[in-house]
């Protein structure tokens, strides 16, 4: 650990506490984050409202640090002199603070669910204001914070609460949301937002006169009120009621885009000749990997070799010519990426559409993966932003997206990419799920995959309001043939029952890496070239070509 860090250590204590008595006014504005990170304000803009994880209601803040920038977000609150005041937030990550400008602070090492920081401190004989900040640490990830909290007499010792919001209607609904409007409330200091409520359950929170809520379930009644509050987290009493019932899902399933696409590359693990693949198994379509940044926002095979003119488009001119295709595979585990290094959601398009124009592309697959793409909230939006501007502009192209999962379905970040895709309207096709890594040797493979597509699709469903068939039909499944990094083993048997069921369920694409390692190697360990275990060449990529949807 850095020097830096063990000195900060030394000079702080750091307070975690179980669930216990809540606290009174909030002096903050949007400590929930459901407005966002307005009232707030976050060094190198790395400070982003998030769907997923959150401690309470619909979002909470994310702050991704860097190697050079712990991602501090400040807001500034009046309050009154020589008056003790207690500060609070629900943490979650390595090394995050809690504290004053100036004052006391609180942090804990490490969070790997919400925990409670709090601290208190006592204003100065003449201070009316007060800078409260979150942060993590250097080179520490992303940090989370929600219902941030301080508690005590506001600057002015105002007690009175806004007037009720009024004329609360529906605007809008669709399957899975409602958006409300409703006339602004009066206050003798100004109303600093309004919070939605469910029954008597918060959903959501805005600074202006309107809102959405999201991840409703399709054709139900729901109920909804809105309160204001101001900045001495004064409340106001509750607006009408308005009930909605949201629309039927969507039932139709999108038309028949089915993709038997294993990892093929070229650039190390004894690439075959991959039309003698094509001649020996059947399959026509290959995921060539990876396209990586060659320098800034510069897209290169494996980020060393040109895009055109060199193995790469021998190889993808040699299939073609057999009679199949590829989808070229943009990002993965490791490797300087297009995500981090395009700066907005225009320049990372810019990348991906010289990679189209290259190759005159059927789809597209961004292999999303690792601290620096899938788990940053930033790079997130930003590829979802960037796909959605390459469909508009190439019509009939299909985007992919493959991440990884857990055995019950999509992790955390992987939640957040689906709603986060459904909220940008980003147009994925096909959601793709890596069913191996899940840490245990003796995983069934087969048991474990259908696991984890299930609650895929449950996922799906419930953010876009589908039914079975029309989410089976933006799944993928991206398996690892024979040994995997976590020394699990997928069989030729699981992989024929994962084709099989695949096929029952009528998903969208099936692949597994891959082609350079489907050789057998018994007892050989984790190859690039070889499968570890005994099975004859290319029996995977024959069983994938057997996939149809």
């Amino acid at each position: 650990m850095a020097c830096g860090l063990g000195a900060t250590l030394l000079g702080a204590a750091a307070v975690l506490t179980s669930p216990g008595a809540a606290f009174g006014a909030n002096l903050l504005s949007n400590g929930d984050f459901e407005a966002g990170t307005a009232g707030w304000s976050c060094s190198g803009g790395l400070g982003s409202a998030v769907s997923s994880p959150v401690h309470g209601g619909a979002k909470a803040l994310a702050g991704a640090a860097t190697a050079s920038d712990n991602a501090k977000c400040t807001q500034t609150v009046a309050v009154q002199p020589n008056t003790k005041y207690t500060l609070s937030a629900w943490v979650r990550g390595s090394y995050v603070y809690l504290g004053v400008t100036g004052g006391a602070s609180t942090w804990t090492p490490s969070a790997g669910a919400y925990s409670k920081l709090t601290v208190s401190f006592t204003t100065g004989a003449a201070q009316t204001s007060a800078e409260i900040y979150l942060n993590g640490w250097y080179g520490q990830g992303t940090y989370y914070a929600d219902d941030v909290a301080l508690d005590g007499p506001g600057g002015s010792a105002d007690t009175q609460a806004p007037t009720a919001p009024g004329n609360l209607t529906s605007t809008g609904k669709s399957a899975t949301t409602v958006n409300l409007a409703w006339t602004a409330s009066t206050d003798n200091v100004g109303v600093s937002g309004y919070d939605v409520y469910q029954g008597g359950t918060r959903v959501t929170g805005s600074n202006i006169t309107s809102a959405t809520v999201s991840g409703l379930t399709p054709e139900t009644a729901y109920t909804f009120t809105v309160r204001a509050r101001d900045a001495a987290g004064n409340t106001s009493a509750a607006s009408n009621a308005v009930s909605v019932t949201t629309d039927k899902g969507s039932t139709t399933p999108p038309t028949g885009f089915k993709q038997a696409a294993p990892y093929y590359y070229t650039g190390w693990g004894n690439p075959p000749s991959p039309t003698t693949v094509m001649n020996a198994t059947g399959v026509k379509w290959f995921t060539m990997a990876f396209i990586l940044s060659s320098g800034g926002c510069n897209p290169s095979w494996d980020g060393e070799r040109p895009l055109t003119g060199g193995q790469d488009q021998s190889a993808i001119n040699a299939i073609r010519a057999a009679g199949g295709d590829i989808v070229p595979s943009i990002g993965g585990w490791q490797g300087n990426k297009l995500g981090p290094n395009c700066t907005t959601p225009e320049a990372l398009a810019g990348a991906y559409q010289k990679v189209i124009d290259a190759y005159g592309l059927k789809a597209i697959d961004v292999d999303i993966e690792n601290t620096d793409e899938f788990e940053n909230a930033v790079v997130q939006d930003r590829i979802l932003g960037a796909l959605k501007i390459v469909k508009q502009n190439n019509p009939g192209l299909r985007t992919i997206l493959t991440f990884g999962t857990a055995t019950s379905g999509p992790t955390t970040w992987g939640n957040r990419l689906i709603q986060q895709a459904k909220a940008l309207d980003a147009g994925i096709d096909v959601f793709t799920i890596m069913p191996f890594d899940f840490g245990d040797a003796s995983t069934d493979m087969y048991a474990s995959t259908v696991s984890a597509t299930e609650g895929l699709k449950a996922k799906l469903k419930s953010v876009n309001g589908w039914d079975d068939a029309t989410a089976y039909a933006h799944i993928g499944i991206s398996g690892m043939n024979g040994l995997s990094d976590n020394s699990e083993t997928t069989t030729i048997q699981n992989w024929t029952d994962i084709r099989n069921w695949a096929n029952s369920h009528h998903i969208a694409r099936l692949a597994f890496w891959s082609v350079n390692r489907d050789r057998g190697c018994p007892g050989g360990g984790l190859q690039e070239n070889c499968s570890g275990i005994a099975q004859s060449d290319w029996q995977f990529t024959s069983i994938t070509a057997g996939f149809t949807g």
